[in-house]
């Protein structure tokens, strides 16, 4: 098994831990105590500015690693469905790899599909009767 750089073990272990209760709890905790300094400083400016930064990091931070482990998900998940594809022997093989056509090639693709569908029901409609 290859070893995966030092960003993407971390994106992994953060994304993890991020949607853990306990990791929800703390992100409640804060801004519990967040509120409760509200009437020590007064409800001032600063005091808002602090919620409103430190939120607003660690939203832009998670953003890039939430996408990371979304794209190495979704990366897998490619995988696994092209040896799908690849072991089924009625499987067409040209949707290996479908996932870098264009927009308007997949487009195409799922309307040829849904006409090929609706063909099928049709069919299914004749034979039924």
């Amino acid at each position: 098994m290859a070893h995966s750089s030092w960003f993407a073990r971390f994106a992994k272990a953060t994304a993890r831990a991020s949607g853990h209760a306990v990791t929800f709890g703390f992100a409640a905790l804060v801004i519990l105590v967040w509120a409760a300094t509200g009437p020590l400083f007064h409800f001032s400016d600063t005091w808002q500015l602090v919620i409103n930064t430190g939120t607003t990091i660690v939203t832009f931070l998670m953003v890039f690693l939430i996408q990371n482990s979304q794209n190495r998900d979704g990366a897998a998940i490619q995988a696994k469905l092209d040896e799908l594809i690849r072991a089924i022997d009625d499987a067409r093989g040209q949707f290996i790899g479908i996932e870098h056509k264009t927009d308007q090639e997949i487009q195409q693709i799922r309307a040829d599909l849904e006409h090929l569908a609706t063909e099928l029901l049709v069919d299914l409609d004749v034979s039924e009767d």
